[in-house]
């Protein structure tokens, strides 16, 4: 078993990150070995006269020139604040779609110059060289209370290559290293690893109250723990659900992948997406599953359509009962109602995936009335509801269940993949640290 007291001693200081398996609750065996490595924050370093490197994510969505959800930028305000209200000078550090190495106007950080601003309250600068060398007398040029920006960190092919020499020249421009960027952490690219080895690192505000959501969800959680697991392939979520059948007491499976496992039980599943080719991998994953005394939990019942489009012809039938020509395109009101009433006697709640087609009405029903019911338990204080991944994000904010869950993860597959219990670089080089 795990030694709990030195779990709340380092829980006590606020900095624990937890690797590899957890230590398991009840009905559940330790399963492989317990790591812990601590990380320090801004409160851990003197900010006052020194230049602070902030790798953070602004890599938001645009359209028609204007920013279309600027969820990422309000994030790394707080980081940027504290900053600057300890006499510190920010200089920002991001990335900005895929420019592949090669500079690319349309992919500029130039254009998140005034909303980044109105966002910190302060005045923010922008540097256009490509090159570090090339900012170094914009930061020289830098004032207190002033932020700088740097031009797409992947403009120079020294970046996700973890070049030695071009992390030694962005560290020469600060005296400070801040991972805010968790949601890049997953990557070993120089301004996530190599920069973390040469100057003091700490975990901006972000990155710190991701750690600690994260770790409180899975590594301590408080039992029942139900996961929540959807999305359109098994085969993108084999190693997700591996690591979270030893960890949590009940996975529930939804959207594309239920159809899979239902049809490993020999059940019909139409003309529904399901990828045929790994039904035995989904047995397998059953029979683990109840080996380690962890329940799956499938659709009762299923919403069927025949055609895949907004508001087309449906019904609703058992799970056992779709039609040769027919689709499944989300789960039905007995499922939404078994799903509901294990929420009520849980205590966390991890959730990656939507439960069914959440893009087309009414086939999110499933997804959208989950998701409140989970809020509306996290918001009464009744259980942690942790939730993260492109589209289940998309789907928490489009049914206002957001705002109520304890955690909302900006990462995508970064999350994905601590969730499947892997080591993080960028998170491993502050733990070094």
């Amino acid at each position: 078993m795990c030694d709990f007291a030195a779990l709340l001693l380092v829980w006590s200081l606020n900095s624990i990150y937890w690797e590899g398996e957890s230590c398991a609750g009840a009905g559940k065996r330790n399963r492989g070995t317990a790591k812990m490595a601590a990380f320090t924050t801004l409160d851990d370093v003197d900010l006052a006269g020194k230049r602070v490197l902030v790798r953070v994510d602004i890599n938001v969505p645009i359209m028609d020139g204007r920013v279309s959800d600027d969820t990422r930028i309000r994030a790394i305000v707080p980081t940027v604040r504290k900053i600057i209200d300890a006499g510190g000078i920010p200089i920002l550090i991001a990335h900005f779609g895929r420019p592949k190495g090669q500079p690319s106007p349309e992919l500029s950080l130039e254009q998140l110059c005034a909303p980044l601003a109105q966002a910190i309250g302060a005045p923010l600068k922008f540097s256009k060289a490509v090159h570090p060398s090339g900012a170094y007398a914009d930061v020289a040029a830098l004032q207190p209370g002033e932020v700088l920006l740097l031009e797409n960190i992947r403009f120079n092919p020294g970046e996700e290559a973890n070049d030695p020499e071009f992390a030694e020249q962005l560290a020469e421009l600060g005296n400070v290293f801040v991972n805010d960027a968790f949601s890049a952490s997953h990557r070993a690219h120089a301004s996530t690893v190599g920069i973390a080895k040469l100057l003091p690192a700490v975990a901006g505000r972000q990155m710190e109250a991701e750690l600690t959501a994260l770790e409180k969800a899975l590594a301590t959680p408080q039992r029942p723990v139900i996961a929540v697991v959807g999305g359109a392939k098994v085969s993108t979520k084999l190693d997700l659900l591996a690591n979270l059948m030893n960890k949590v007491d009940q996975i529930i499976i939804g959207g594309g992948m239920a159809n899979t496992f239902l049809a490993a039980q020999g059940k019909p599943v139409g003309k529904s997406l399901c990828e045929h080719d790994l039904l035995d991998t989904a047995r397998d994953i059953m029979a683990k599953a109840s080996a380690a005394k962890c329940e799956l939990v499938l659709p009762l019942d299923v919403v069927i359509a025949r055609e895949f489009a907004p508001n087309a012809p449906h019904e609703t039938v058992a799970a056992d009962s779709c039609p040769a020509d027919a689709m499944i395109l989300d789960a039905g009101p007995a499922s939404i109602e078994d799903i509901c009433r294990r929420f009520e006697s849980a205590r966390t709640i991890v959730w990656n995936g939507p439960l069914g087609a959440f893009e087309l009405q009414p086939f999110n029903a499933a997804t959208y009335t989950a998701a409140r019911k989970a809020g509306e338990l996290a918001k009464a204080g009744r259980l942690m509801a942790v939730a993260g991944g492109g589209d289940t994000v998309a789907a928490l904010n489009a049914c206002g269940a957001a705002d109520n869950f304890t955690y909302v993860s900006t990462a995508g597959g970064a999350f994905l993949e601590w969730l499947e219990g892997k080591t993080l670089p960028g998170v491993a080089a502050l733990q070094n640290r």
